[in-house]
């Protein structure tokens, strides 16, 4: 793997590099989880996969201003990516808060292809209220670990959330699934950026380029009901729910993730 800087008004943005073929840019979610959770070992035999580690995370710069996490410096700072990596095709893959900014980057620019991987289109009382109703059903304890968070949380104590909340994640919690929690961490800093919520359905005409929409049947925070949404708001989308799976299917059921990302990439 090849690690690379990028320098946007003072602040160094980092990405890593490994494998051969066409690019594919991926970006985390969190805001704040760190990239290496992300990483997609079988798409790298297929694609040359570029992890973005956005700013506030990792070995990545900070922020002098923690209001200026915002979904319209996380796509400056994507593009200094983007556009570090020369002129060619571009596959931009999204993953929860990581398809906020994704596809606020292709309003804003050309890609080729987009992969919306558990994300949506809204933010809002709506969705978080629907992300509060869905938790209840993984029970009390973890209940109560997603609604003690708080701006003023340190790094380690918003890890512990995360880590926490993370069988909830999942449709079918499993013992295998605890080296991934354990390596699993959050950076507090971004989750404090001032953005007001958004929705882009009314926009997402304008992105003609193909789309993939992947969902967990079993999501709690960006279900299906938020990716139908995207689906009928991108002309050139196509929906793939899989089910009996959560919010991490790269995680929980990559036989058919993975083939189904790289059947649509293809």
């Amino acid at each position: 793997m090849n690690t690379q800087t990028v320098e946007l008004d003072g602040v160094q943005q980092r990405y890593h590099v490994a494998g051969n073929g066409p690019i594919c840019v991926a970006h985390p979610g969190g805001p704040g989880i760190g990239w290496e959770y992300l990483r997609m070992r079988p798409l790298e035999q297929h694609l040359t996969m570029v992890y973005v580690e956005p700013i506030g995370t990792g070995d990545s710069g900070r922020l002098a201003d923690d209001a200026a996490y915002t979904l319209d410096n996380y796509v400056r700072y994507l593009h200094a990516v983007i556009d570090d990596l020369g002129p060619g095709p571009v596959a931009l893959l999204g993953h929860s808060h990581g398809g906020f900014v994704a596809q606020k980057y292709a309003l804003a620019h050309p890609v080729d292809a987009l992969v919306l991987y558990d994300t949506s289109p809204l933010t809002g009382a709506e969705f978080f209220g629907d992300a509060v109703a869905n938790i209840q059903h993984a029970g009390a304890e973890i209940l109560a670990a997603f609604t003690s968070q708080h701006p003023t949380m340190s790094d380690d104590e918003l890890t512990g959330v995360l880590r926490a909340i993370m069988p909830a994640y999942f449709a079918d919690w499993r013992v295998e699934f605890e080296q991934f929690r354990s390596s699993t961490r959050i950076w507090s800093a971004p989750s404090r950026g001032q953005d007001v919520p958004f929705d882009v359905r009314g926009e997402l005409s304008r992105v003609t380029e193909p789309a993939l929409i992947v969902v967990g049947e079993q999501d709690f925070i960006c279900g299906p009901k938020w990716a139908r949404e995207l689906h009928q708001a991108l002309p050139a989308s196509r929906l793939r729910v899989i089910e009996n799976c959560g919010h991490l299917a790269h995680v929980e059921r990559p036989e058919v993730f993975y083939p189904e990302v790289l059947k649509f990439l293809s």
